[in-house]
């Protein structure tokens, strides 16, 4: 050890005199070993010390378990499971993915909506398609008389099913309160809007267009086989003095409800692209349900009677073509219904479809039947229905004959 040190000392002194000696007292082979000494003895010390440390820390984490252990015997058995669901976020829901034509969150209008027609089908809406967000009845309110005003509408979609009370003037109770019953519940009369419209006045169309994803056509200016205009109604009869070229909710009326829905739709993928949102390209998305229903009359359903604006078929073909060449953009469906016969044809009977241009003769056609409930049916069921997108068909449910 002595000479350990010895050595130690002369490597120090050669080290202090080697930094102004121009050659070096002492080559580096001769102080190899001792080096390699001093080395192995640091690195035994480090050894040592980190040793020390990790049982240190050893010993510490066995503490803490035992503290652990401690806590979980005072806390119980259902603390110490390790069953920690009630801790754990709820599942996400799954993606609600669509598959095919919806009507889920749609708001759906029905132009003529207190007509025998198109008051059944504000029924059928209502009562089938709960997830609808809204049904639009678009009425032409002409005086109070039941047939014309609101009465119809009422009494089909069930608003006269309610109970309510009108106190005497001279009673304690003189208020009056109307509540809906318990078999109401079904109804679903809280999506139902009933707005008044002038069809030949654009500017109301496309103000009560705004939201509205798809149309039901059931307006006519025709009560069956009469022309509305020609009767003693004055209000029809006015259009028909006032002005003989215009005034043909047929033509007209129809022309402004389809450019208001057009502008509606392109108005909100407008909004929807400038505020950055995803919008599909087209008007009509995947899932969308067709976008017009135009509900017309089979060639030979009624006869093709003289009016004040033309030829009765004339102008059912003429309202036909608007949809089709006028408004390509918007998805159709054009359907021509058979002769209405609410008294001998049973309801709920299988829905026909018969593309135009069949192989058929007139006197077959004529025969063909449908009742009203059938027709307000095939009307809504056509807004989901693929295979009548963009096409016109004839619609019947039964045979008669003449």
């Amino acid at each position: 050890m002595k000479q350990y040190l010895v050595l130690l000392s002369l490597l120090k002194l050669f080290a202090t005199c080697n930094a102004f000696a121009p050659t070096p007292l002492l080559s580096v082979a001769r102080i190899g070993r001792p080096c390699s000494i001093l080395r192995q003895s640091n690195e035994n010390e480090n050894e040592s010390e980190a040793e020390k440390e990790a049982q240190r820390l050893r010993q510490q984490a066995e503490s803490l378990r035992e503290q652990i252990r401690k806590m979980e015997e005072t806390l119980g058995p259902a603390r110490r499971s390790n069953n920690n669901a009630e801790y754990m976020p709820e599942p996400t829901a799954p993606i609600d993915v669509q598959e095919g034509k919806s009507l889920k969150g749609k708001t759906v209008m029905v132009v003529g909506a207190n007509g025998r027609l198109g008051s059944m089908v504000t029924r059928y809406l209502l009562r089938n398609h709960p997830e609808v967000k809204e049904v639009l009845a678009a009425v032409h309110f002409v005086g109070e008389a039941s047939t014309r005003g609101y009465g119809r509408l009422s009494y089909e979609v069930g608003a006269e099913d309610g109970v309510g009370t009108i106190g005497a003037a001279w009673s304690e109770d003189r208020n009056a309160y109307f509540e809906y019953s318990d078999e109401m519940k079904d109804y679903n009369l809280n999506k139902l809007r009933v707005v008044e419209v002038e069809l030949l006045d654009p500017m109301q169309c496309a103000t009560i267009m705004e939201g509205v994803d798809s149309v039901i056509w059931c307006a006519t200016d025709f009560d069956g086989n009469t022309p509305k205009a020609l009767g003693l109604n004055i209000a029809f009869l006015f259009r028909a003095v006032a002005a003989p070229t215009k005034g043909r909710v047929e033509i007209e009326g129809l022309t402004n409800v389809l450019g208001a829905l057009k502008q509606s739709k392109q108005d909100r993928i407008r909004v929807a692209r400038m505020s950055g949102s995803s919008s599909p390209a087209l008007i009509d998305g995947t899932n969308d349900p067709t976008s017009f229903v135009l509900v017309s009359s089979a060639p030979n359903a009624l006869g093709n009677f003289e009016t004040p604006f033309g030829e009765f078929n004339g102008l059912k073909r003429e309202g036909e073509g608007i949809v089709k060449r006028d408004f390509p953009s918007l998805s159709h469906s054009i359907l021509q219904m058979t002769q209405f016969d609410d008294n001998f044809v049973e309801e709920s009977l299988d829905l026909n479809f018969d593309a135009v241009g069949d192989e058929l003769s007139p006197e077959e056609r004529a025969t063909r039947r449908i009742n009203r409930r059938d027709a307000a049916r095939a009307a809504v069921d056509a807004l989901l229905d693929e295979a009548l997108v963009d096409e016109t068909v004839e619609v019947w449910t039964a045979t008669r004959g003449r």
